[in-house]
This record gives C-alpha cells, sequence and structure tokens, in this order.
C-alpha cells in the first residue's frame, strides 16, 4: 500500500528530540552515526521554529547522588555510576533556542514523571514528530507513551539512530508502523514547509 503524501499542521505539531546529549551523542550508533543524527535533528527544529511548531528537547540524565536510578532485578545489570560534567548537556546545535521546552527525564521515555504531556495538551498539540538515540529505548518508550495518549506520531528513521543497525531495523520495521508514519527526514521538512496555518 502507498504511503500517503505527509500534511502537518504546525500550529499542533511538536518536535520531540531525544536524549541529543554530550554522552550519548559521544558513543558509537548505527545505522546512522550520530553526527548525522545531529545534524537531521537540527535541521528538522529549525523548520520546525520557522513554521511555528513546537520544538521540545530531551535529556536524560540521575540526581547527582544517583539513587534515583531505577534497578530492578535483570539478566543484564546497568552500570550505574556518577555521570562526567557535562554528560547530560544537550548538544549545541539543537539549543534550546527561545520558545523551545526542555525536558530532563529519568528513565527511557519521556513521559513518565515529567511535564511533557502538559506542555503539550496546553498548546493542543495533537501529532508528534519524534526523533533521537536510541531508537529501541528513549525513543521507543517515548513513542510508546504517546501512542497510548492518543497523539497522532511521525518518526524520522534517518534522523534517529541505535547501538546496532538490528535494533533499529526491527522497531522501525515491526513497530512504529503500527502506531504511526514513518518518513525521511526531507519529507517531513516539506510537510511543514507547505500552506501556513491559518
Amino acid at each position: 500500500m502507498p504511503e500517503r503524501e505527509l500534511e502537518l499542521d504546525a500550529k499542533h505539531t511538536a518536535l520531540v528530540v531525544i536524549d541529543l546529549q554530550r554522552g550519548i551523542v559521544g558513543m558509537p550508533a548505527a545505522p546512522y552515526d550520530t553526527a548525522s543524527v545531529v545534524a537531521k535533528a537540527a535541521a528538522l527544529a529549525e523548520s520546525c521554529r520557522a513554521r511555528g511548531a513546537f520544538v521540545v528537547l530531551v535529556h536524560v540524565g540521575p540526581s547527582a547522588d544517583v539513587r534515583d536510578g531505577l534497578r530492578p532485578v535483570v539478566d543484564q545489570p546497568a552500570a550505574w555510576q556518577i555521570p562526567p560534567p557535562g554528560w547530560d548537556q544537550i548538544v549545541p546545535e539543537l539549543g534550546p533556542r527561545d520558545g523551545d521546552h526542555v525536558v530532563r527525564k529519568r528513565q527511557w521515555g519521556a513521559f513518565y514523571g515529567t511535564d511533557l504531556d502538559l506542555q503539550l495538551r496546553r498548546r493542543r498539540i495533537t501529532t508528534i514528530i519524534l526523533c533521537g538515540i536510541s531508537t529501541n529505548f528513549g525513543v521507543e518508550s517515548t513513542a510508546r507513551d504517546a501512542y497510548e495518549r492518543g497523539y497522532q506520531q511521525v518518526f524520522v528513521e534517518d534522523a534517529c539512530s541505535a547501538r546496532a543497525a538490528d535494533d533499529h531495523a526491527f522497531v522501525f520495521r515491526a513497530v512504529f508502523p503500527r502506531i504511526g508514519r514513518v518518513r525521511q527526514a526531507e519529507e517531513v521538512m516539506r510537510a511543514l514547509a507547505g500552506p501556513m496555518s491559518s
């Protein structure tokens, strides 16, 4: 079945960028390197700002003593440690700029324990454009929560990446098409550049 042409009403659309921060961008990623993801996300953010869409920059980090980190009993436990200074700082290519909203989260998803849903609903946002790193952790967790809250979603495939290309491919093949629309950054920016909302 052919994809429908993407149409976006900027007035009711938000770009939500997941975890493009110094500590995460400094790690390897696949299938797209982090520099490419940052560049695509920055271009999307500028397009959104220019058209009046809401830009949300999400970053993750524990409290200073890391005692707020989740510690479930698992087969592959995370090694909790105090991150170095600046680890959670949003990369300068993204901002924040005037009018952006910054969300600090404490776990994978950007909704739980934050004001993200409140900020979106008060601005009458109905559609979320989602991108960032990692596809199968922060991005997917946020996407599932957004789906359950009734948001329309657009997933920007070439503005996301994971630690392994297979992880990224699985989510974009098996999960995201069932809860939203998968598109490339250029198509999303073309849709944003369409007729201005009245």
